[in-house]
């Protein structure tokens, strides 16, 4: 498990004009919270803008951030109490629907970034020349949700046609550069290294064709314990929250900047923006429609139905039990 990034970060920020409720943070008592995380923009864009930007310290919080690598390791930190809540992709869909979990607060949708990678120097050029073929991935991920979607969606039996091999993202790419597979489904950034080591290569397609029927959302969870009984820090993290949403919403071109100058120093300001059109954004606002008509309840249902039949979950707990709606309407208004 990797949880070597561990950030303490506390500052003040400007008062701003929000359309939520609440008790001024002046008032509140400090909270600390462990937070983990994934370290892809789709996921953490938020919480670093909001961390530069006071946003979560105007709350009284104090984030302690940890990074892991995939959205599994994550839950089963929380599940074993580690974290306190964490912020992740589709396995937003997996964990809750199994009873280990409340989801609270969505992200964003992963519109584009899950991608379908083919070499045609090894003979695959279509979803056609799939069929027989071997492609990595790692499994329960947002990539594998997108997979099985992709496949489906084009006459292929992911149980029966191809051969999905299991591995750590970070292997299923070097296994595809390397030629040991035709085909991976990744998720960015990991795209960009597919694009620089293998020129020939193809992405075949990517989670954006199947938008918004088969939507990936990710989002924030916590522990039905710690929902219960600190209740009142939620409203705090998304008042937070919204602010770093919509502030990113407003203002790309100077967040992105910022992103990529303070937390992706490794990735170049180009490739972080194609990281940013690769996620669907919305502002608080279309969210809180989004919540209170069902649209959000029915694309993580959605993908819990993929996990029902790829994990064999029994006696699965419906979207509509375990995201809780209530933090977010009661605390944004407009």
């Amino acid at each position: 498990m990797s949880m070597n990034r561990r950030k303490f970060i506390q500052t003040t920020g400007t008062a701003i004009g929000l359309s939520v409720i609440g008790a001024p943070a002046i008032a509140q008592a400090r909270k600390k919270v462990k937070v983990g995380y994934l370290h892809t923009l789709a996921v953490d864009g938020q919480i670093w803008t909001g961390m530069h930007r006071g946003s979560f310290a105007k709350e009284g919080l104090d984030l302690d951030l940890v990074q892991f690598t995939t959205g599994l390791e994550i839950f089963q930190a929380m599940i074993g109490g580690s974290i306190d809540m964490l912020a992740t992709g589709a396995v937003l869909s997996n964990f809750p629907a199994r009873g280990q979990g409340k989801a609270f607060l969505i992200n964003d949708v992963e519109f584009a970034t899950a991608q379908l990678w083919v070499r045609e120097d090894l003979g695959v050029k279509s979803f056609a020349d799939l069929k027989g073929k071997k492609i990595s991935t790692t499994t329960g991920t947002t990539a594998h949700v997108f997979l099985d979607n992709a496949l489906r969606a084009n006459g292929i039996d992911p149980s029966k046609d191809v051969q999905i091999v299991n591995q750590r993202m970070s292997e299923a790419v070097t296994s595809f550069i390397s030629g040991a597979v035709p085909a991976v489904a990744l998720w960015v950034p990991f795209n960009i290294i597919v694009r620089d080591k293998v020129p020939g290569a193809k992405m075949l397609v990517d989670a954006s064709k199947y938008y918004p029927e088969a939507a990936i959302v990710g989002g924030w969870a916590t522990t039905a314990d710690y929902y219960d009984k600190n209740y009142d820090v939620l409203p705090r993290i998304i008042r937070g929250w919204v602010d770093a949403n919509d502030y990113i919403i407003k203002n790309p071109d100077a967040a992105l900047e910022t992103l990529q100058k303070e937390y992706y120093k490794q990735v170049p300001l180009s490739d972080l923006k194609v990281q940013y059109k690769a996620q669907k954004m919305f502002t608080s606002g279309e969210w809180r429609k989004m919540y209170a008509d069902g649209t959000v309840t029915k694309w993580l249902q959605r993908v819990t139905d993929f996990y029902v039949g790829f994990g064999g979950i029994q006696n699965a707990t419906p979207a509509s039990k375990y995201f809780e709606t209530k933090p977010y309407l009661d605390t944004v208004k407009t």
